[in-house]
Order: structure tokens, then C-alpha cells, then sequence
């Protein structure tokens, strides 16, 4: 009867070992039990889903890290701006080296280049850069120190007091054009380009444009071109 008992014991605690998650490796045999029902209890097999887990793969964090989104649009955008300065560095770079001995007419190409990507900036009283907008003689300026490193002065009448007196017959690209628009001091300026046409900064209320010396207003108010030092052997 007490063989009966204990087995029955036995039973009763292999099937709570069997529903109940066990964290540990062995089973620890209540007291007062003898010999036989420890040895029985000790040989039964231990549930044990902690150290089964623990040995289950588990994924790595980096793969449940989501891909990196594509660059914003405004990123995109900055690189392209970036690349358009390089491309405006490198332009003035190339203008300078001619400046500085290579005399075979690259640095006037440069010079319309640079003076024809600011078509379109507004007109504005005293302008002096992009951002603000330009005046006729703050245009000139910007284009030349811009593009080629050369200072002229702040003024068109000063920008013409400082220039070589060129025939309109001989003008050549990177020439400025100047005109007597109010009385008869020297009050606008332009930068030639070719064929009787130049690029400057007119107005109040217009924007930086090519217009032609042939029209009957800049005909009638043209004063004379000339030619600034520094391109002067160009």
C-alpha cells in the first residue's frame, strides 16, 4: 500500500512538472520522502523552456533596422547648388589663370558666361549682389570680380573715367558700354557682348537683360565703350 502511495505521488508530480514552466535544471525532492521516492523523483526529465529559449536563434538588430529613406528633396537640391558653385569656382579659376599670362581671349568667354547666369536677377537702387538685386554699375562690378578677379570702381562714371576709350568699331566682348540717361554725366552701364548687343541691369521695376545698342533709346543716349585695364591685352 505505501509502494502505491508513493507512486501515485510520483504521477501527481510528473504531470505538474509537465503543465508548469520549470526555471531550473533540477527538482528539488520534498522532505520526508525515502530512499526510492527520491531516486524516482530525481530521474524525471526536467521541463525547462528558459534555457531552450535562450538557445533559440534571435534575429540581429541590425536587421530589423529599416533601410536608410532616400535624401530629401531639399538635400537633392543643395547638391545641386553645391555643384553649380563648383562649377562657377572652376569658371573663375580658369578666368584668372588666362589673366594671369595666357592672353588668348578665354577670360572675356568666362567674363559673358558668368555675366549671362544672372539674367533675370531684379533691378534694385544700389544693388550690389544676387540676393539683393542689382543697380547698373553694382551688376558690372559683381561680374567682373566674380568671374575673372578683376575690382573696378563703384560708380559707372567712375567705371568710365577709369577705362581705355575703345572705337565702337573695335569693341569686343567684356567692353562697357556706357550712356547719358539723365542729363549729360555718365549714369548707365552695360557689358558688351557682340553684334551691337549688351547685357546689363536697366530699371526700376526690370530686370538684369540683353538689349541692343541698335535700339533707338540706348542709340540716342550711348555715350562711348571702353575697355578696363585689367582685360586691356586681352
Amino acid at each position: 500500500m505505501h509502494l502505491k502511495r508513493l507512486t501515485a505521488l510520483a504521477l501527481a508530480t510528473f504531470c505538474i512538472a509537465a503543465v508548469t514552466p520549470v526555471i531550473a535544471d533540477t527538482v528539488t525532492v520534498p522532505q520526508g520522502l525515502d530512499q526510492s521516492a527520491a531516486l524516482l523523483l530525481t530521474d524525471l526529465p526536467v521541463f525547462a523552456p528558459a534555457t531552450a529559449l535562450a538557445q533559440s536563434a534571435v534575429p540581429d538588430a541590425s536587421s530589423l533596422i529599416a533601410p536608410a529613406a532616400p535624401a530629401a528633396a531639399s538635400q537633392i537640391a543643395a547638391n545641386d547648388d553645391a555643384t553649380a558653385d563648383d562649377d562657377d569656382d572652376s569658371l573663375v579659376a580658369a578666368a584668372t589663370a588666362k589673366l594671369a599670362g595666357h592672353v588668348d581671349g578665354h577670360a572675356r568667354e568666362a567674363l559673358l558666361a558668368f555675366a549671362m547666369k544672372l539674367r533675370d536677377i531684379r533691378y534694385h537702387r544700389g544693388g550690389r549682389a544676387p540676393s539683393t538685386g542689382f543697380d547698373c554699375s553694382g551688376f558690372v562690378r559683381y561680374v567682373f570680380m566674380h568671374s575673372i578677379g578683376l575690382d573696378l570702381p563703384t560708380n559707372s562714371a567712375s567705371q568710365f573715367l577709369a577705362g581705355l576709350k575703345v572705337k565702337r568699331s573695335e569693341m569686343k566682348t567684356g567692353d562697357l558700354v556706357f550712356f547719358r540717361t539723365r542729363g549729360k554725366a555718365v549714369s548707365h552701364v552695360g557689358i558688351y557682348i557682340d553684334n551691337g548687343q549688351f547685357i546689363h541691369s536697366p530699371s526700376a521695376g526690370k530686370t538684369v537683360r540683353v538689349d541692343s545698342l541698335n535700339e533707338a533709346y540706348w542709340a540716342k543716349h550711348f555715350v562711348g565703350a571702353k575697355r578696363p585695364e585689367g582685360i586691356a591685352k586681352i
